[in-house]
């Protein structure tokens, strides 16, 4: 939409990571079935170039999650931006055929998601951080509501506006250190580890001591003690040993798009019973095959009497400190009441993440944002806010919604369904405002 100069976007994406990628390609599909009222959109990217999970992508590591849950093969199977098409596109689709496996490692599944984002080079900008929503202060009486987006760009001065009738918020995940610990040059989350990693002298990492019982915990203490011979390596976990991922086949169904509904209009019991009984599904697990292979490395050691692999079970980090080039770690053990320092050369915390607040971005327009009695969003089931006048423009939420729509909020598992959900919901609004736009 234009009015006057003044180009009105249906659409700009906060964050340009897989969610909105998916979007993207959820729009340009909806471009082509009804080609006389496209879509339109924009998105904005605060990192430099794509990437995904960029400082995880270890060598050998794999996809946990089936190739098929890609960007669109849920919602539209036939679809040119599924996997299927890169590897044809790529002439590896007979060899990843024999390779007999449902899950690419995840070097080759960052690529296709490269290989889509090519397609859209004219609709994202990058180093373009959007610092702001707001409305228009006075609106034309009888005019369209729409959103004014300010974007700062990096190397620029001040900001600069863009007006859509709809945001669809992607920020992604934040990265949670454990309480009282801060990050420097030698303690890193999991989010950053390779570029710390690489930009490390490995001369200097004689102790180094990983946090975490989850599948990066577990990734990052297998890489070190590969690429690390003759260092000492740490790991520090929460539970007695890691627990292993349950990718059973009637567990997995709770990522299924069906599941969504179920847990979206079920009961609060019903919500409580699918964390309850499959939160290890995703959270704080390990793929067996990981665990099989960390525990024969110990036991390797042990045979040979030459230990270098360390677990610290039921064992949590309370403190840590710089002591001269070390860091100091102080850990607080549930086995016992006594707790012990450790010092390292370097600590990576691969604690998780919480999940994305979009209320910063939102500033004054929160207050229009309804909220339940434990203070979280409401939201549609079109992963739409729910607000109150006078805001009728839509703000979506790819991400932040576990608590409304399930486990699959944060995850790869639904963002093909859920980005069509959102491209429908945008047409529809548009077709209920100007007839016979969708």
């Amino acid at each position: 939409m234009r009015t006057g100069a003044q180009v009105i976007h249906d659409v700009v994406g906060v964050g340009f990571g897989p969610s909105n990628l998916s979007l993207a390609t959820a729009l340009e599909e909806h471009r082509t079935d009804v080609p006389e009222h496209p879509l339109t959109a924009a998105f904005f990217e605060r990192q430099p170039a794509f990437g995904w999970h960029r400082n995880m992508l270890l060598p050998s590591t794999t996809m946990q999650v089936s190739f098929l849950k890609d960007l669109v093969t849920f919602r539209n199977p036939s679809s040119r931006f599924s996997f299927v098409s890169y590897l044809h596109a790529a002439g590896r689709l007979a060899n990843f055929v024999n390779t007999h496996t449902f899950f690419p490692t995840r070097q080759e599944f960052h690529q296709y998601l490269e290989w889509v984002e090519e397609n859209f080079s004219d609709r994202v900008s990058y180093n373009s951080e959007v610092v702001g929503i707001t409305l228009p202060p006075e609106p034309a009486p009888g005019a369209d509501q729409y959103l004014r987006i300010e974007v700062r760009d990096r190397g620029g001065s001040g900001t600069r506006l863009v007006h859509a009738r709809n945001v669809a918020v992607s920020t992604g995940l934040v990265p949670r250190m454990p309480v009282g610990v801060d990050r420097d040059d030698r303690v890193w989350h999991s989010s950053e580890f390779l570029d710390r990693f690489r930009q490390t002298d490995l001369q200097d990492l004689r102790r180094v001591a990983v946090v975490g019982a989850g599948q990066s915990a577990a990734e990052i203490a297998r890489f070190l003690h590969d690429t690390l011979p003759h260092t000492q390596i740490f790991a520090i976990v929460p539970s007695y040993g890691y627990s292993i991922a349950d990718s059973t086949p009637f567990a997995n169904q709770v990522f299924d798009p069906e599941a969504v509904d179920h847990y979206y209009f079920g009961t609060d019991r019903t919500r409580d019973a699918f964390w309850q009984y499959h939160k290890n599904t995703n959270y704080s697990v390990v793929d067996d095959d990981v665990i099989r292979d960390l525990h024969r490395r110990v036991y390797d050691e042990d045979v040979r009497g030459s230990k270098r692999l360390h677990f610290l079970n039921l064992t949590r980090v309370s403190d840590v400190k710089r002591a001269g080039n070390e860091t100091r770690v102080s850990l607080e053990s549930l086995l016992d009441t006594e707790s012990q320092e450790l010092d390292v050369d370097a600590l990576v915390c691969a604690t998780g993440y919480d999940a994305m607040d979009p209320s910063g971005l939102l500033g004054d327009l929160d207050r229009y944002c309804l909220r339940d009695a434990a203070g979280r969003y409401q939201v549609g089931r079109d992963y739409r806010l729910v607000t109150t006048p006078p805001l009728t423009c839509g703000i979506y939420l790819q991400g932040g919604t576990e608590h409304t729509h399930g486990l699959t909020s944060s995850l790869l598992s639904n963002i093909a369904v859920r980005s069509g959900e959102i491209a429908h919901s945008i047409g529809r609004r548009r077709a209920e405002e100007e007839p016979g736009a969708a």
